[in-house]
């Protein structure tokens, strides 16, 4: 049985204007990816990736609660900070295959770029293709910098990292101190103007 919060609102007024708020956060299209503002309809694909031992670099794995509580959080830093998390949806099929976020969650320095998948999206070039295209909306909407905070043992985020060109910065790492990221890698995305 689905909980009374993870339900759509009723069709009404208020489930209009939940149409109308995220018709505000712009859609991006890549080849093979449409990425959108993320709906309770998502919720079940977040929860399968952040209640799984999958999440363990993200500090899971979460509770069904605990959960809901990071996407309502992450989904509503469209309205606080106007950037936020996408959606990944497939265009030939629909299927949400994960999701990437520009971010800021707490301990975090500067805005984050983040990305997640579920599972069976592993391993087909998804993740590296959804962040090219947020990280470009990020400079867009003028982000003064852009940094993909990574827990050590996550080889392929960090592979990731390297392979859209962010470079580590050990200051960023350092300055981490106290935070409750503490051992955390920080990838640090260029401006294409800066770089080199």
């Amino acid at each position: 049985m689905i909980a009374p919060h993870e339900m759509p609102p009723q069709p009404g007024p208020a489930a209009d204007l939940a149409e109308k708020l995220c018709a505000l956060v712009p859609a991006l299209e890549t080849e093979r990816l449409r990425l959108r503002a993320p709906t309770l309809a998502d919720f079940p694909a977040w929860a399968e990736i952040l209640c799984s031992p999958r999440s363990v670099h993200m500090d899971g794995p979460y509770t069904r609660d605990e959960a809901f509580t990071e996407f309502a959080a992450t989904v509503g830093s469209w309205l606080l900070r106007g950037h936020g998390p996408w959606t990944i949806e497939s265009r030939a099929s629909g299927e949400v295959l994960g999701f990437v976020c520009l971010n800021m969650e707490p301990s975090d320095q500067e805005p984050e770029l983040g990305y997640f998948l579920r599972e069976g999206a592993e391993g087909h070039g998804f993740a590296a293709e959804a962040t090219f295209a947020a990280r470009a909306q990020g400079w867009a909407l003028g982000l003064p910098s852009l940094v993909s905070y990574i827990d050590p043992p996550n080889a392929r985020s960090v592979a990731l990292a390297e392979r859209l060109g962010a470079r580590r910065d050990r200051q960023a790492e350092a300055a981490l101190a106290g935070t409750g990221s503490e051992g955390a890698l920080v990838y640090r995305h260029l401006r294409p103007e800066i770089a080199p």
